[in-house]
């Protein structure tokens, strides 16, 4: 009779309380690309191969590359699916009810849209099989472990955060937005989706600021170029005095611009993304079913910013890394590098990976010495990295 009586004690306990504690289901490692962007593996059952998916709560849905489903010999068929993002809305293709295998977590009846993810393979120099994001999100709660470099995936239930952060309660209808509060804005506070994805701090478009006011007509703008759904795209950087996200404050953020003529960034609703180049400077707890997101400041949080400036972007094309683009009047432009450029080293980084020759880029106020090779001639010349501001 105790024992029963206990056992009704517990059930009801458990009602309490929410269900049944949050269970450890699979803890991976990932790595990070340009801007701190994620990258995990995984596999698509019954396939044995390991495949590479950018982490992104700036995705509403999962998906995986055209090329990796024609290698798979999958057959996707269309079926009004659209999908939105910088730089355009695209009709795509599905494969339904397939599985997910990451580590020791098993996801079914997932549906993956198919996109071609070539630019994403030559942005961040690493094969780009797909992209995660509220699908599976949605199902676990997520613990983003920056200094470890290492993701734990729990099943839902009650969860004890870490000591010492911060519990935000964000908006989530398959992306999550959160109010925070920008320095210079006409109104204190504004929305802003959280996008672990981008690897930029903070991105708003041009529509947004007009009307905001949020930045000054003295301000200094730097050209730069960015790519979307529908090819290349234009985007301009300055310099954001203050920002603050739940009780942390940053201040001379930099910040991107652009013109946003799908409405990628959900104006007015939202007034642009928090990127994965902030948000990396804690750790993460993602909580989508309670609707929950807690960070912690880690060892990131007051690394400098990166205010260096070339006005050129590599890219990895054809397995060379080439300089896919340069801004007019820019410090490359002046130094004569040309779009199609192939870098042979910086500086005493030779024949490094995209991401060596990015990092080398990432000092202000010095000069680099680029070797690279233009119609099969080699040579030499000194580019100013200068510091926006």
């Amino acid at each position: 009779m105790y024992k029963r009586l206990l056992l009704i004690v517990n059930l009801v306990l458990m009602t309490l309380v929410g269900g049944s504690q949050s269970r450890l289901v699979s803890t991976i490692p990932f790595l990070q690309v340009t801007g701190g962007v994620i990258v995990i593996q995984a596999q698509l059952p019954p396939f044995p191969d390991t495949l590479q998916f950018i982490f992104d709560t700036g995705s509403s849905g999962i998906s995986l590359d055209s090329s990796t489903v024609k290698y798979l010999g999958l057959q996707a068929a269309y079926t009004g699916q659209l999908i939105r993002g910088v730089g355009g809305i695209r009709e795509v293709p599905m494969l339904q009810n397939k599985s997910l295998k990451i580590g020791q977590l098993h996801a079914d009846s997932l549906n993956f849209y198919v996109n071609d993810y070539t630019v994403l393979t030559s942005i961040y120099g690493i094969r780009i099989d797909g992209v995660i994001g509220y699908a599976l999100l949605s199902r676990f709660i997520v613990q983003v472990d920056y200094e470890k470099q290492q993701m734990n995936w729990y099943t839902p239930g009650p969860f004890v955060y870490p000591r010492n952060g911060h519990l935000l309660q964000p908006q989530i209808n398959k992306l999550p937005a959160y109010r925070v509060h920008i320095k210079d804005m006409k109104a204190d506070s504004t929305t802003m989706m959280l996008d672990i994805g981008a690897g930029l701090n903070l991105l708003f478009s041009n529509r947004y600021l007009a009307k905001s006011g949020v930045l000054d007509s003295t301000r200094n703008y730097w050209t730069t170029s960015g790519e979307g759904i529908g090819g290349q795209i234009d985007l301009r950087l300055t310099v954001l005095p203050k920002f603050r996200i739940g009780p942390y404050r940053f201040k001379k953020i930099p910040i991107t611009l652009f013109e946003d003529p799908y409405n990628a960034t959900n104006f007015p609703i939202w007034s642009g993304l928090i990127g994965n180049a902030l948000l990396r400077r804690f750790n993460i707890v993602l909580n989508y079913p309670n609707k929950e997101i807690h960070i912690r400041p880690n060892r990131y949080y007051y690394e400098p910013f990166d205010y260096s400036y070339t006005g050129m972007e590599l890219y990895l094309i054809n397995n060379h890394i080439e300089v896919g683009f340069v801004a007019p009047s820019s410090p490359a432009a002046l130094a004569g590098i040309e779009v199609g450029d192939q870098i042979l080293a910086i500086n005493k980084v030779i024949a490094g990976n995209l991401d060596d020759y990015k990092a080398e880029l990432n000092h202000a106020k010095r000069k680099m010495t680029l070797l690279y090779k233009r119609a099969n001639k080699i040579e030499t010349v000194e580019v100013n990295v200068i510091r926006i501001k």
